[in-house]
């Protein structure tokens, strides 16, 4: 925990309830040049986990050289009532009148139950999804299709492996994460309908020790490539490399950990999304409340290929890069089956991107070893 960290939560601890009550300035302020513009980042985890916190913390990063904002960022904070506390001392004692709670759990129960009480504040939170019916306009939800880069990940991966075995492991089987198995498997079987991707679940979003367990048990079984859906993809990097296994990257850059092992990755390029939902604040615009984009829009990107990735595949993936690039490209199509043979996507049936199905997908695709 950093001194400011721990200043503003010892103050936090005195304000009590008259917390609630303090405001910031409306939204006619926003646009006032002459007033820096306060925005608060809230990170689950450590700024530099090579992982998801990381990519945020890259793209505030840039955000700083801007000029008229202030930037607060708080990191390490849980999915508990300790981000409503960290989220109220960047509103009272900052000032903060934009804030950007990154982590899945902080929405609900926790920015749902703040906004109301603070009228003024927008909240934009990564990862939820807003319903008009239910939430706050003053609430928006951002994110990016970056099961498009997962399905590129899926393309060289499958080129590369011998044994035809992929290993994934991921956190919680939500929506988003199901969606990433799914593109990735997908992506392999386009290159080799017989090679399979085996899921390991660890239950939570940074999880060191099972996350390195599960690593060696796939590589025991023979996979051969590994990706991941977890906040911090160091340990499942490095552990894969020892064991001279391939990886491909998530969230951000890892290619320096391993670099002969690293063969690509998905990432994020969360400017992108930042710099939209700011803009609505600083000109008094409605607050965005559903932000998504994907390759084309440049909200993901792809990592660098790294040395082990032949010709073949770079070619292949990059023809399909050019198509998602152009919006020609579907991943979700009928006839689509999951893993236990039933007809998830009927034949004829496209699912584009902004389908809101995709965004509740509750099902592993055929080819996937493992249960939800």
């Amino acid at each position: 925990m950093t001194r400011s960290q721990w200043n503003r939560r010892a103050w936090l601890g005195n304000v009590g309830a008259a917390g609630a009550g303090l405001m910031t300035a409306g939204w006619s302020g926003l646009a006032q040049a002459q007033k820096p513009m306060t925005l608060g980042f809230i990170y689950v985890g450590p700024r530099d986990d090579y992982g998801y916190n990381q990519s945020h913390a890259e793209a505030v990063a840039l955000l700083k050289k801007m000029p008229g904002l202030k930037i607060v960022e708080e990191e390490n904070v849980p999915e508990t009532n300790a981000v409503q506390k960290a989220m109220q001392g960047m509103i009272a004692q900052d000032g903060a009148s934009l804030l950007f709670p990154t982590s899945f759990g902080y929405f609900d129960p926790h920015i749902l139950a703040l906004a109301p009480k603070y009228p003024n504040v927008r909240f934009a939170h990564c990862g939820g999804l807003w319903n008009e019916a239910k939430h706050p306009k003053s609430v928006g939800s951002f994110f990016g299709y970056i099961d498009e880069a997962q399905y590129l990940n899926g393309v060289v991966a499958a080129h590369v492996s011998k044994s035809k075995k992929l290993g994934f492991i991921a956190a919680k089987p939500i929506p988003q994460v199901l969606r990433n198995i799914n593109a990735f498997t997908m992506g392999a079987r386009s290159v080799d309908p017989k090679i399979t991707t085996t899921v390991v679940f660890t239950g939570d979003w940074s999880m060191p020790v099972k996350e390195a367990e599960a690593t060696n048990s796939l590589a025991d079984q023979g996979v051969d490539v590994f990706t991941m859906h977890v906040d911090g993809p160091k340990v499942i990097v490095e552990t894969a490399a020892k064991r001279g296994k391939f990886v491909c990257g998530y969230h951000a850059s890892q290619a320096k950990l391993a670099p002969q092992a690293y063969l690509t990755g998905a990432e994020w390029n969360w400017i992108t999304a930042y710099k939209q939902i700011l803009e609505a604040a600083q000109t008094g615009k409605p607050h965005p409340n559903f932000v998504r984009g994907g390759l084309k829009d440049g909200f993901v990107k792809s990592s660098p290929y790294g040395s082990a990735v032949p010709e073949g595949a770079r070619k292949q993936a990059e023809a399909i890069r050019a198509q998602m690039m152009k919006g020609t490209f579907d991943i979700f199509k009928g006839e689509l089956k999951d893993n236990t043979g039933k007809v998830v996507i009927p034949a004829g049936k496209v699912l584009k991107q902004t389908d809101m199905e995709l965004e509740g997908m509750a099902y592993l695709v055929e080819g996937v070893i493992g249960k939800v």
